[in-house]
């Protein structure tokens, strides 16, 4: 089976002073995670698309589901956990739970605060993650990379021609992201920052799938603004 997971438990503190996390906030008159849910909805080769919510957001997200796109049973809504990490994991969870975890299952993450994400990209992650197990969505560095231990000056200039930006999606075979994720110890843990780098630390190889500039994640106001630009432009065609 092939699952999506839509993660929508961040709190948006870099969105500045406002009374919700910004996956809620409105994006042309609607909540940008109904814009990138109804990305998934389009796609028919989903057999379910999981919302990881933080828990006490998660009536409202159900109520948003329902008064835009409406009562449909391809949608669930799970709590999520402590960190990205593991809100994958309780998506997952309720996938075992459900319908068990069969050697071919897998599933396409994505960030609900990225809502241009096109067909394109969600048909190649799968076809991807089917045959190489874990997949990154990235596009190639435009600027060049400064790396600073101390923050205060530069340690290392890497070659900007073998650098990327990470997006998401991020999809990969269920069951090896869950036997890799479990035999992680703590440490290692703590250092993660984004599933790919589970399959990373296990010397598995992470297919490169190529995702788009605008493909953006709305994180700061100004964010918010190339959003409703990027949608004005849109309808304006």
């Amino acid at each position: 089976m092939i699952y999506a997971e839509i993660l929508a438990g961040g709190n948006g503190s870099r969105m500045g002073n406002i009374n919700m996390p910004k996956q809620f906030l409105p994006l042309n008159s609607r909540p940008i995670i109904i814009h990138t849910i109804e990305k998934f909805l389009l796609n028919d080769r989903f057999d379910k698309i999981i919302i990881v919510s933080r828990k006490d957001w998660v009536n409202h997200t159900k109520d948003i589901i329902k008064k835009f796109i409406g009562e449909t049973d391809k949608i669930v809504v799970v709590a999520g956990g402590k960190d990205r990490n593991d809100s994958i994991m309780s998506g997952i969870q309720y996938i075992d739970e459900h319908f068990g975890i069969r050697d071919e299952d897998i599933i396409v993450t994505h960030d609900s605060v990225r809502p241009f994400l096109t067909h394109r990209i969600i048909d190649e992650n799968i076809n991807a993650a089917l045959e190489y197990s874990a997949v990154d969505t990235v596009i190639e560095a435009i600027d060049t990379i400064i790396r600073s231990e101390d923050r205060e000056f530069i340690t290392e200039i890497p070659v900007r021609d073998t650098m990327f930006q990470g997006q998401t999606p991020q999809s990969f075979n269920i069951k090896k992201l869950v036997e890799h994720y479990q035999s992680l110890n703590e440490e290692e843990k703590s250092i993660l920052t984004d599933a790919c780098k589970i399959f990373a630390l296990k010397g598995e190889k992470v297919k490169l799938v190529r995702g788009e500039v605008f493909n953006i994640k709305v994180t700061t106001p100004y964010d918010l603004k190339v959003a409703n630009a990027i949608i004005q432009e849109r309808i304006s065609k």
